[in-house]
């Protein structure tokens, strides 16, 4: 399993609309508001890095509304 978080910068700052449409792609778990330098957090949860390309340069990047992403890649858990 590979998980990554996507920080999001929105051109359009329709925040529901663009959290509905990023929960319908297979592989996002998590869509999360935030505040600060970015707008929104997306939590991938894959099978591995070639559905994560493919998921993020096929899909996540043409969704409309988006302005900037930057991909964080987990390389360890910790949870409680």
């Amino acid at each position: 399993m590979v998980t990554a978080f996507v920080l999001i910068n929105l051109q359009d700052k329709n925040l529901k609309k663009i959290s509905e449409n990023l929960l319908t792609m297979p592989g996002i778990a998590e869509v999360h508001a935030v505040a600060g330098e970015y707008d929104m957090v997306a939590v991938i949860r894959v099978a591995d890095n070639k559905a994560l390309s493919e998921l993020i340069t096929e899909k996540l990047v043409h969704a409309p509304g988006l302005l900037h992403t930057k991909t964080l890649l987990s390389l360890q858990t910790y949870t409680k």
